[in-house]
């Protein structure tokens, strides 16, 4: 009954991976507005730095084998390009929506996992920071590839967008000077408390099916 366990593990990092995509998306829109993730670049960097370690290290540690955090990564940004997808067939353009870049922090997690010899406590602290500090780089060499992303939001507004959070035009300097290092050093704290609380549920996970 070995395969039929794991298979039902693999499974249950499907389903989870798809609601941590469901959560990102309403995570401030992110996906859907491209102008938000710009504006407010830090909470949007901790969200998604957060949201990717914690699933990622709980699975990595549940299965015991280094490439689960990419492996669930991966799902998550099929599942975010068949959204794009649907919101294309909608008749709104490709760079409405973008999709973060979750693959490469989590092949960091898995490369600490893997290079510590499946040390726990390292892939906590050392993958968590990592996943913090590059998270926000990737993301933001992601949004500055796409078109002005201001203009997709005015030209093609969400209809169920509520009247408060209306796209505005960011002012530039006196919010923040560097949202990636900023978005990186909040992200690096952060994502290492989030990633034990992750190993933690790990814990209770086993307890449970004893």
């Amino acid at each position: 009954m070995v395969w039929l366990r794991r298979t039902t593990h693999y499974l249950f990092i499907v389903v989870v991976a798809v609601n941590s995509t469901l959560l990102t998306i309403n995570a401030g829109d992110y996906i859907f507005y491209t102008d938000w993730a710009w504006t407010s670049f830090v909470v949007f960097s901790i969200a998604q730095s957060t949201m990717l370690v914690v699933g990622a290290i709980y699975y990595m540690l549940f299965t015991g084998v280094p490439g689960t955090a990419t492996y669930y990564a991966t799902i998550m940004t099929i599942y975010t390009w068949v959204a794009k997808g649907a919101w294309f067939a909608l008749g709104y353009p490709m760079d409405f929506i973008t999709v973060p870049v979750w693959i490469p922090s989590a092949m960091l997690l898995d490369l600490t996992y893997w290079a510590t010899r499946r040390n726990k406590h390292a892939a906590i602290i050392i993958g968590g920071t990592l996943v913090g500090l590059s998270l926000p780089l990737f993301n933001m060499i992601n949004l500055l590839l796409i078109r002005d992303p201001l203009e997709m939001a005015f030209k093609y507004p969400r209809p169920t967008l509520p009247p408060y959070m209306t796209p505005i035009e960011p002012q530039v300097g006196k919010f923040y000077n560097s949202p990636v290092a900023l978005g990186s050093g909040a992200g690096a704290v952060l994502s290492v408390p989030i990633a034990a609380l992750g190993a933690k549920l790990n814990t209770w996970t086993y307890r449970w099916m004893a």
